[in-house]
């Protein structure tokens, strides 16, 4: 069995949310063994402390479309992306002082980040990695969306995305490890379609999105941008069930197969898991 990790060295950027279009500083710094991720809000009096676990997920009217993190009145919003990061990399212990009140949105996806701790460097640790093994399978659903963890020996996803016109169905598949993490799911970027936009402005999110690092699709296709992939949006669905998927705090043994799940059925399956 594999050790915890952490990184060898602090480093720092800086971003604007995309929901609220905050400004963030954010800095990574190395931990202890079993200290887990744990955020540090460095603006607020005291800095207090948000640890990455399911009982701090704020409650569904605080993180629409987003995956958000809380106690006591303090809030870290959409770290889906970090924490997809944190799994597919394999970073157990970390440190990550923000200054706002949501993470830097950076281009869409996990690929900024990923190189940023790379080049921080990551260490073994003393003490062995942290994982959840699943004695029989576990299943959610809600309407036509679906996700089932089978049990397994290696830490697996399949995704089936279906959207309306111009999206054709979507299917990826991927043993999450290191290597794939970084070159196939990484640098996936989120979308919407145009039709949402309005409504999205209008409920008081994605001030920080343009067309640069969200994938807009219109009637008659992708709007002033150029895809990464043919499926990069399944793919980036994969980075966010990923990231509801570190509210684990551990890394599941399971082979996770999805049918058009979001962030509220994907933590739907973390509380059963969990259970």
């Amino acid at each position: 069995m594999a050790q915890q990790t952490t990184i060898k060295k602090k480093v720092s950027f800086e971003g604007i949310g995309l929901h609220t279009a905050h400004r963030a500083k954010v800095t990574f710094k190395p931990a202890e063994v079993n200290t887990g991720l744990v955020f540090v809000r460095t603006d607020l009096p005291g800095k207090p402390e948000v640890k990455v676990e399911i009982s701090n997920l704020l409650p569904e009217e605080r993180r629409s479309r987003r995956t958000s993190i809380g106690r006591d009145n303090v809030e870290i919003h959409t770290v889906e992306h970090i924490l997809a990061t944190l799994l597919g990399l394999g970073i157990d212990n970390l440190i990550v002082e923000i200054n706002n009140d949501e993470f830097p949105g950076e281009d869409g996806c996990s690929k900024k980040f990923s190189e940023l701790l790379l080049r921080a460097g990551i260490e073994e640790q003393s003490v062995l990695h942290r994982t959840i093994t699943l004695r029989e399978p576990v299943f959610v659903n809600n309407d036509d969306s679906q996700v089932i963890a089978l049990p397994s020996p290696v830490f697996k996803i399949s995704y089936t995305l279906d959207y309306p016109a111009p999206l054709k169905s979507q299917y990826v598949s991927f043993v999450i490890e290191p290597r794939t993490f970084l070159s196939e799911i990484a640098p996936a970027r989120t979308f919407c379609l145009q039709s949402e936009v309005d409504a999205l402005i209008k409920s008081g999110l994605g001030k920080g999105s343009n067309y640069t690092n969200t994938i807009v699709i219109g009637k008659k296709g992708i709007i002033n941008n150029t895809l990464r992939f043919e499926n990069e949006m399944a793919r980036h669905k994969v980075l966010d069930l990923l990231g509801d998927l570190g509210l684990l705090s551990a890394v599941p043994l399971a082979h996770i197969i999805a049918i058009r799940s979001g962030h509220i059925l994907n933590v739907h399956l973390v509380h059963k898991i969990l259970d």
